[in-house]
């Protein structure tokens, strides 16, 4: 009795002691033909303890992990909506912030002067933010998401910490390279890939939205194919791609042709 956890506990230490050079023997060939040794040991399978030679190498995070939120944008290349923001300004964000780092000032119709779900101006304080996730878990949108980039030191903290519209958008292919299970699970709940405003506005058209079913680059172009305005788009995108126009450029007029469509088929629609 006595004694008895003392040797236990001795006997894990020697354990994970032999096991580390164990393991480390047994990657020792695999490292110089497959360049895979640090993945499998950081694996679960993995025994022992291992070095990290950081920042060389870097631990994997898990697809739950939460950093500093970003928005969530359309693809470039996105047939309908290219570059466009799945943020409508509603601001629950920002209502449910604890340490309320969040700032959004909502855009307007430049003639009437009436508020667009869209914003014109995004804040988040990083070093107010304290990664609760609970933005993320509030959007009804799914338009804010917790990021994986924690290498965000610097050496100035008056400005460069403070995260504007732009250095917060990324597009829907970054989050679904992130985290693929949970974009997955997101868009069987919406029941379509596309953002929750599209898939309104096709139920009330008597179209069907794409399904979740269906591979997201796959699904993505399907509604793409054939004589259409949206593949008209696709082949605009390969255009611009071949003659080097400035990327930001390229996607403020794809932007603007496709707002373009669709007050065009919407003038169609009520007439």
């Amino acid at each position: 009795m006595y004694g008895l956890g003392i040797l236990k506990g001795l006997g894990v230490t020697i354990r994970h002691f032999v096991n580390t050079y164990v393991e480390d023997v047994k990657l020792g060939a695999r490292k110089a033909t497959t360049g895979n040794s640090f993945q499998e040991r950081q694996s679960v399978d993995s025994k022992g303890l291992y070095t990290v030679q950081y920042p060389e190498e870097k631990i994997a995070v898990p697809e739950r992990f939460r950093f500093i939120p970003f928005l969530v944008t359309e693809d470039p290349d996105h047939p309908e909506r290219p570059g466009q923001d799945w943020c409508t300004s509603c601001g629950i964000c920002a209502k449910v912030c604890p340490p309320q780092c969040i700032w959004i000032v909502r855009g307007e119709d430049p003639v009437t002067k009436r508020p667009i779900p869209q914003p014109e101006a995004f804040f988040i304080d990083i070093d107010i933010c304290m990664n609760c996730g609970f933005c993320a878990e509030f959007c009804p949108f799914d338009a804010i998401k917790m990021d994986h980039d924690y290498e965000l030191a610097d050496y100035d903290r008056t400005e460069t910490h403070i995260f504007d519209k732009k250095a917060l958008s990324k597009p829907f292919s970054y989050w679904m390279s992130i985290a693929p299970t949970t974009v997955y699970e997101e868009a069987r709940d919406r029941g379509a890939w596309e953002h929750s405003d599209v898939v309104k506005e096709l139920r009330k058209k008597g179209e069907t939205p794409t399904p979740y079913t269906e591979p997201y680059q796959v699904a993505k172009m399907r509604f793409a194919s054939g004589d259409t305005p949206a593949a008209a788009a696709v082949q605009e995108v390969a255009t611009v791609a071949a003659t080097g126009e400035d990327p930001e450029t390229a996607r403020l007029r794809r932007r603007k042709e496709a707002l373009e469509r669709k007050l065009a088929l919407e003038a169609k629609a009520n007439k």
